[in-house]
């Protein structure tokens, strides 16, 4: 759910690395240039190795963007001539996911996507926001720096404008909703003064050790600086009001877009990992969970002895004040409280626990009426930030309690947090193993979670029990929706039928979850595939394993190594089956 704030890598721009700079294709000087690579062409991963912040905005120019292709075919072609079966098993993985990495990057760069860089709850200007606000500034000079990094961003936004101008001229525009969604987070940044905006955030907490007159100057200078940012967004509002709108699309879907077709073929397998699958194939394996996950759901039902049909209890979970909060800090409250219940079963049920912590945190106010019901906010061992579980407590009537269980296992533990912690915290392996974010392994393990924190005894009434089937359903309907409307040329309300049919999600969610499949294709589709690849996996180790099977040492297996493409964990964790096996044989 890198926007999910979290991703695998920004490569949409390049440095000045010389092409032909490679003389030795072995596989460690590759990762060296493609590390160099990343770290000169993104300006957080630069700082953040300086242990600093960031200054600057990458360059998402269309010349940067095809320097960057240049330069990522030339290692791949590098990768291309090392002999793998020479490979131990790290070596092997760091190959196998690099190539990933640069293979799915150059079939993108073919699609010029900086021309439409928003998917309607995140994009390059929600982004601008996330990015300043988080900023630590533990130094005048990172003082210094982020207050040049806000002056920076008109052009920064400039830039934006030509690629999205590009777009209009090439038939590659967003539908209205999403479109709709980004527009509404825009204004509520402009009609914030200096003072309010979130851009001023970090220096509400200047270093301590500046004096009094320091942080005077800084603050006259910060507000000067978000004062002309804030002058930069309200051009880019203009420009997409008066501009941008009249001209977004009228199908929801890509399917219509110039090459739609062949572009969804690509990020639906990256999504998923699985280039084996045809978007036919996907619907179809959607259309089946969604009839065996219904039966469960209707057998709830059956139990709870409620006297109506399936749409009048759903009825009846949208709109009883039982299962909902009345305050915010209710919410928050209630989550914190099973996420607390989670860790205390987390021991029994994984032998590697993260060192990095997590908080439950609200949905920053300026992005919560479009944003998801919850995300997780990667954290940074390095710099001593925590991870972060959002809840959205905006519209408090559409948040249901009754899914809150299940919400907290996916984003926080043993789900997002866990998972994506474990991962940075890898030793001996390069950078990119540890930013690795392979959208299928990552949330596929988010809904894998939800199903083990039934194990854990997390949901406490059929009520909750129903919950997770709701949020089961809503990823099988999003294997439905997605293929619908970006390969099979669906509207909006058809693509919606499913989540109003078969699950207890309310209306506010339906719809801006639907807004985001439309503006983020393919990425949807891989909650289902990772989950189903990894309880299968799990299925397949248990009936091999017998009595011999350790649910802590599995998961470990699964997740020791980091974030892999879904056959890459498929040969892992057959491969450890083998080996118990034969340990088991002696």
């Amino acid at each position: 759910m890198r926007h999910i704030l979290f991703s695998s890598l920004c490569l949409s721009f390049s440095l000045a690395l010389p092409v032909t700079s490679l003389a030795d294709p072995a596989l460690d000087d590759v990762i060296s240039a493609y590390d160099a690579f990343q770290l000169e062409s993104s300006p957080d991963a630069m700082a953040r190795s300086e242990g600093g912040v960031a200054s600057t905005w990458p360059d998402v120019s269309l010349a940067r963007s095809a320097r960057t292709t240049q330069i990522l075919q030339t290692l791949s072609n590098q990768l291309g001539e090392i002999d793998t079966d020479a490979l131990d098993e790290d070596e092997a993985i760091n190959h196998a996911i690099l190539s990933t990495i640069i293979d799915d990057q150059i079939m993108l760069a073919g699609f010029d996507e900086n021309r439409l860089p928003f998917t309607g709850d995140w994009g390059y200007l929600a982004d601008i926001v996330f990015s300043v606000s988080r900023a630590r500034l533990r130094t005048a000079e990172d003082v210094e720096n982020t207050i040049a990094r806000i002056e920076a961003i008109p052009a920064y936004l400039d830039v934006h404008k030509t690629n999205i101008r590009r777009g209009l001229n090439t038939g590659w525009v967003s539908y209205a909703d999403p479109f709709n969604t980004v527009i509404q987070q825009l204004r509520e940044q402009v009609e914030k003064s200096p003072e309010e905006s979130e851009l001023y955030e970090p220096f509400k907490n200047l270093p301590v050790r500046l004096s009094e007159h320091e942080k005077a100057g800084y603050e006259a200078e910060a507000l000067a600086a978000v004062e002309t940012a804030i002058a930069g967004l309200t051009d880019t509002l203009a420009f997409l009001e008066t501009e941008y709108a009249p001209r977004t699309r009228v199908d929801a879907g890509v399917v219509n877009l110039p090459r739609g077709k062949d572009y969804y073929r690509v990020v639906l397998a990256q999504h998923t990992t699985r280039a084996d699958l045809t978007p036919e194939e996907v619907h179809e394996i959607g259309l089946s969970e969604v009839a065996r996950i219904r039966a469960e759901m209707d057998a709830i039902i059956e139990e709870l002895e409620f006297e109506g049909s399936f749409a009048d209890f759903i009825q009846f979970l949208r709109t009883d004040p039982q299962f909902y909060a009345n305050t915010p800090e209710e919410l928050m409250m209630r989550a914190a409280r099973i996420a607390k219940d989670i860790d205390y079963r987390m021991p029994e049920f994984f032998g590697t626990l993260p060192r990095l912590s997590y908080g439950v945190e609200p949905v920053p106010a300026s992005i919560a009426p479009g944003y998801t019901t919850g995300r997780y906010s990667g954290g940074d061992p390095e710099t001593g930030r925590a991870g972060a579980y959002w809840v959205n407590t905006y519209a408090l009537d559409q948040r249901p309690l009754y899914q809150l269980p299940a919400l907290t296992a996916h984003e926080a533990v043993p789900g997002h947090h866990h998972q994506i912690a474990l991962s940075q915290e890898l030793e001996d392996v390069p950078e990119f193993r540890r930013n690795y974010y392979a959208t299928a392994f990552g949330e596929g393990w988010g809904l894998y979670s939800e199903h083990l924190v039934a194990e854990m005894d997390i949901y406490d009434t059929p009520y909750e029990r129903f919950g997770k089937l709701s949020y089961e359903m809503w990823r099988a309907c999003r294997l439905v929706a997605d293929t619908g409307l970006h390969w099979y040329g669906w509207t909006r309300e058809e693509a919606e039928t499913c989540f109003e049919e078969n699950t207890a999600l309310a209306a506010i969610n339906i719809q801006t979850e639907v807004t985001r499949y439309i503006g983020w294709p393919g990425q949807a589709t891989a909650y289902k595939m990772g989950e189903l690849t990894i309880r299968a996996l799990r299925a397949e180790a248990e009936e091999a394993l017998g009595e011999d099977f350790d649910i802590r040492v599995f998961h470990d297996v699964v997740l020791e190594k980091g974030a892999l493409p879904l056959g890459l964990l498929e040969t892992r964790v057959r491969a450890w089956i083998a080996e118990e096996l034969a340990a088991a044989e002696e």
